[in-house]
């Protein structure tokens, strides 16, 4: 039988009828599933980009899928530490010996087998990413930025080092403003989630920055909205934002080609700031998001934007 994607991103067994084409079709399932801005960007790739991404979204959905399964499973105690970083240290091995050029008959590795012909992604990159997805498994407080850029380095920026192998680029300066770009991004995430992470007990924010405000732990757990929180999250506004802005530097670095699809992500999840501002900072009731028609009304304007880069 051939691989299907269902919702769910373990896969289960090996197939020796599984096609290159199945396998890059599995990954692209899992992109346009999980991450509709990212899908929606994609699609204004070339065709010989598109599927190197899907593999890379799906071996950093996989891996941060499993590492939620066994937080669960952790806290229930049903599984150990031990046992979770030897899930971890698997993938890690079937990823180094895809890098050996090993065929392995899971469609992710397939994927990355077939993209590594290609296109140069060195392996440090994505160890970095699991590495990253993992310190979620114990989770502990940021106490300075300095110490979330880190997190957001590993779990996003190295994304961002990896496709830019894919979209080619004409100054590796680039690359630094790809790594801008994943910081941008995790920022916008942490604020969008910042309600669902306090239900799992979790602040992503530096305290810090809380202290800066002088707004408490205590205060925040409560989910209180008043005037410093509101402060705090302009701050935090801020901050992505430049991240964005320095980031847009690198896009005509880029092949040309590329250039549209990476605006077209940049722009839409830079917009998910302003969906925050216009739910007056709730971030605990209400999460931030732009709707389908949001997204698409951006495209014109991107177009117009990029055609003089």
């Amino acid at each position: 039988m051939n691989y299907r994607y269902n919702g769910q991103t373990t896969v289960q067994g090996t197939d020796d009828t599984l096609t290159l084409d199945d396998a890059y079709r599995y990954c692209r399932d899992i992109s346009k599933h999980h991450a509709k801005t990212f899908y929606l960007a994609t699609l204004f790739l070339p065709r010989r980009q598109q599927n190197p991404i899907f593999a890379i979204y799906a071996l950093l959905r996989t891996v941060d899928d499993l590492v939620d399964l066994a937080e669960d499973k952790l806290t229930n105690g049903q599984i150990t530490r031990q046992e979770i970083n030897d899930l971890l240290e698997n993938w890690k091995n079937r990823l180094k010996r895809c890098y050996q050029g090993e065929i392995d008959r899971d469609p992710i590795m397939m994927a990355w087998h077939d993209t590594l012909i290609t296109y140069p992604i060195a392996i440090e990159l994505p160890l970095d990413l699991m590495d990253g997805v993992a310190m979620d498994i114990e989770f502990s407080k940021f106490e300075t930025f300095d110490e979330l850029y880190v997190y957001c380095y590993k779990v996003a920026s190295v994304v961002g080092l990896m496709t830019s192998e894919i979209f080619g680029y004409s100054d590796r300066q680039a690359l630094q403003h790809a790594i801008e770009l994943g910081i941008a991004m995790q920022l916008t995430n942490i604020l969008r989630d910042i309600g669902e992470d306090i239900d799992r007990g979790r602040i992503y924010l530096p305290m810090e920055d809380l202290k800066r405000f002088n707004y408490s732990e205590e205060e925040f757990m409560k989910k209180t909205m008043n005037g410093n929180f509101v402060e705090l999250m302009k701050f935090q506004i801020e901050r992505a934002r430049s991240y964005y802005r320095s980031a847009e530097k690198g896009i005509p670095m880029l092949q040309k080609e590329s250039r549209f699809a990476v605006m077209i992500s940049s722009e839409n999840y830079c917009n998910i700031l302003k969906a925050i501002e216009e739910n007056g900072y709730d971030v605990f009731s209400r999460r931030a998001y732009r709707s389908f028609y949001q997204k698409i009304s951006t495209i014109p304007a991107i177009w117009y934007k990029t055609r003089l880069t």
